[in-house]
Order: C-alpha cells, then sequence, then structure tokens
C-alpha cells in the first residue's frame, strides 16, 4: 500500500495550483491556468518512468504503462480530469491535515466560523480514526478530480515498482474542462487505444457507476424596456419580473434540493438581470431519456405560451444537449464493471452500485466508442468549501486500480 505521507504530498501539490475552468470561455482548455497543473503532470509521469507521455495542443494528457505479461490481455485505461468547478472558487487553497479524526465538529476558518460539522454532513463519521485532508472554509478542495489523479498516478508508480503485480498494457488519461461538460470532446478515442477504461471520479468508497444523467443546458433571455422610472407607467417593460414568472411556471419541486435517485430536475444557476434585460441559465437533468426529451419540450413549451400570453417576443431560449446516460453503452460490456466489483470485493471493499446524479467524462466517452464506468475517489462535498478526502479512501482506491489490472491479466489467459 503506498504510504500516506508520500500521497498527502503529491494530492496537496495538485490542489494547491488553481485550475478552475470557464464555461463561458470558448478555447480548450478554457482557462490558460490549466496548463500550469496539466505541464507539471507531464514531467511528473515522465519522471515515474510511464512511456509514450504526450499531450496535445488542448491539453489532454496521455501515457502508458507496458505490459509485463506474455500472453494477449485488453488494454485498459484509467482517466480523471484535472479542472475544477466554477460553482466555487479553487483560487489558494490551503489544504489542512486532521489527523485520527475524532468524530467532532472540525474547525475550518476560526475568524470566520466555518465549521464541518458531522450533525450537518453525517457521512464524516464513516471516517472516525482517518487522516482528513479539509479546505480552510474560504475555497473549495479540488478532491473532484485531483484525487482521481493522484489515485492514478500513485497506481502506475505502485505498479512500476512492483513487477510482480502482473498487468497488460494500461493507458492513462488526464482532461481539461470537464467541470463544465467539456471534458472528453477532444478526447482522442483513437489515439488512446484501449478496449474500456474506468474515469476515477466518484465519492464515497465503494462506488461503481455505469448509469448516469442525461443532460442539457438552457440559456433564457428576457427581454425588457428602460424608461425613466419617474415617467415609466404603460412604457416600461421589466424583464426581472418577467423573468420570475418563468422561473415559476416550473415545477417547483424538481429542483436538485428535492429529488434523489432516479428523479430529474431542472436546476437555475444563475441570474444576470436588469430591467432591460435578463439572462436565465439552467441544467436540465433526467436518467430516462424520454423525461429528458419532456423536460426540454417544457421549457420551450413555457417560453411560447408566455410570448403569446404577451403578444410579444419577450422571451428566447436555447438549449443545447450536453452528454447521454452512458448505461447504454456500457449493459453490453458489463463484464468490465463486473470486474471492478470483483476487485473492490477482493479488497474487502463493499460495492456501491448506483447511478451518477452527474456526468462524468465517462459518459461521453462511452457514446464515442470507450464504454467507461465510473469509479470512486473518495472525496466529498464537492464543489464547495466543505470538501473533503480521507486519505485512506484515497489508498483503497489505489488498490482497486491495481487489483483491476491484475484481474483483467488473470482473465485473458
Amino acid at each position: 500500500m503506498v504510504e500516506k505521507q508520500h500521497i498527502i504530498d503529491r494530492f496537496t501539490s495538485y490542489v494547491t495550483i488553481d485550475t478552475e475552468s470557464d464555461p463561458n470561455s470558448d478555447t480548450t482548455p478554457s482557462t490558460a491556468k490549466q496548463w500550469d497543473l496539466a505541464n507539471k503532470l507531464v514531467e511528473e509521469l515522465k519522471q515515474i518512468g510511464l512511456s509514450d507521455v504526450t499531450i496535445d495542443e488542448n491539453a489532454y494528457i496521455m501515457a502508458t504503462l507496458p505490459s509485463n505479461v506474455d500472453h494477449d490481455v485488453p488494454t485498459i485505461g484509467f482517466i480523471s480530469h484535472f479542472d475544477t468547478s466554477p460553482d466555487f472558487t479553487g483560487a489558494n487553497v490551503k489544504p489542512q491535515i486532521i489527523e485520527n479524526y475524532d468524530g467532532k465538529d472540525i474547525v475550518l476558518n476560526a475568524e470566520k466560523d466555518i465549521i464541518l460539522s458531522p450533525d450537518y454532513f453525517e457521512d464524516l463519521l464513516l471516517y472516525k480514526g482517518q487522516t482528513l485532508i479539509t479546505t480552510d472554509g474560504t475555497t473549495l478542495l479540488g478532491a473532484d478530480d485531483k484525487a482521481g489523479i493522484c489515485e492514478i498516478v500513485s497506481a502506475m508508480e505502485y505498479l512500476l515498482q512492483h513487477p510482480e503485480i502482473k498487468h497488460g498494457t494500461i493507458r492513462i488519461g488526464f482532461t481539461p474542462d470537464e467541470e463544465i461538460g467539456r471534458g472528453a470532446h477532444k478526447f482522442d478515442v483513437e489515439k488512446f487505444n484501449a478496449d474500456w477504461a474506468y474515469t476515477m471520479d466518484g465519492s464515497q468508497v465503494g462506488e461503481l457507476e455505469y448509469e448516469n444523467f442525461n443532460a442539457a443546458g438552457a440559456k433564457i433571455k428576457v427581454q425588457g424596456k428602460i424608461v425613466h422610472p419617474g415617467y415609466a407607467k404603460g412604457k416600461m417593460v421589466n424583464s426581472m419580473y418577467y423573468a420570475t414568472e418563468f422561473i415559476n411556471a416550473l415545477p417547483r419541486l424538481e429542483t436538485p434540493e428535492h429529488t434523489e435517485d432516479y428523479q430529474g430536475f431542472f436546476h437555475l444557476y444563475s441570474i444576470d438581470g436588469k430591467v432591460d434585460e435578463t439572462h436565465l441559465q439552467y441544467i436540465i437533468r433526467d436518467h430516462d431519456k424520454g423525461k429528458f426529451e419532456a423536460r426540454k419540450l417544457l421549457m420551450q413549451k413555457i417560453t411560447s405560451d408566455l410570448n403569446e400570453k404577451y403578444e410579444k417576443t419577450i422571451f428566447e431560449i436555447e438549449i443545447k444537449d450536453q452528454y447521454y446516460n452512458m448505461k447504454e453503452k456500457v449493459v453490453p460490456v458489463m463484464h468490465i464493471v463486473d470486474i471492478a466489483e470483483e476487485a473492490m470485493k477482493k479488497l474487502n471493499i463493499k460495492p456501491l452500485i448506483k447511478p451518477i446524479r452527474g456526468g462524468t467524462d465517462g459518459s461521453q466517452l462511452s457514446y464515442k466508442g470507450l464504454p467507461c464506468p465510473n469509479i470512486f475517489a473518495g472525496g466529498h462535498n464537492f464543489h464547495g468549501r466543505f470538501e473533503y478526502v480521507p486519505v485512506e479512501s484515497i489508498q483503497k482506491a489505489i488498490s482497486v486500480i491495481c487489483k483491476i489490472a491484475e484481474l483483467t491479466a488473470e482473465k485473458a489467459k
């Protein structure tokens, strides 16, 4: 097993580099600062001894661990993303190490009275006695998905140092911009040249996922008319009031805070409003393809109904699909899920097979011809100040990667 301090040093070296992505940028990567970690990773992969280390013009990184057996083994891959979510700042991350966690409140920031408490985040109690890495309460941590990168790099390093563990060819890939739905857009599946892969991008220990949301984004522009408020009667059109009418026309309980398991939702995540013009941004999510299509149609119908009500084009909507449920592509090759499940069981890790209430590079990659289930990376409370990861969970994920590689070689005999 990889020692804790080595993991802590590697992981903290990643999270202290700001790699926040930007949905309003048209470049790849969407932010120049993602190159800072990408270039560091390239050098690190060369340093630990991997072959064919490459980085392309869009910052997609690939590398190879050559086979150490003399029989044919399917080539498998492990993939993670190095950007962090724009939902919360990733600048100036100051990770805190909590050794032998006692199950009580963790003061992230005394000055601002920011507390990570098991009374609110009950999953903390699963890790009593373990070593936790937390934020200082002012940023996210970046375990999503720098824990995954740490696990893949550490597993490849471990396999190189332990040639007695037999494995076939292993390909690894690191991507930008996953958090804004573009992580696999420019991923060269043909160049990657693997039979299947796994993203290390899940949450708690044991997660194994091959179902995810169908996803779309919607932008609504609400047109108003600005007039001096002292002389506005019958003339001013306040776009913000009209925008609230659109918001209230959607089912109030079909939002993230009211849904779970296979229930889909509409999520209003941004409002930018002035009298003259207001912009709403939504994400639309559903595991069921038919319900997903119905959600998009409902938003379009509300737009047209409101325009008809006011006898003018006040509302304009643009909806773009982002990714689809990978289940359709993984079920025909379920042995790749079975291998991961068996690997966990052999390591005394209870598999938690459940749908992802989100997306992952694996969903897009599966539709590009690379079936790609998702495995836990170990972190919790992603995209915010209360994010944390137990070091022991990272160790377990490293062991799962190594065991999958070993089992794949054994089964190919």
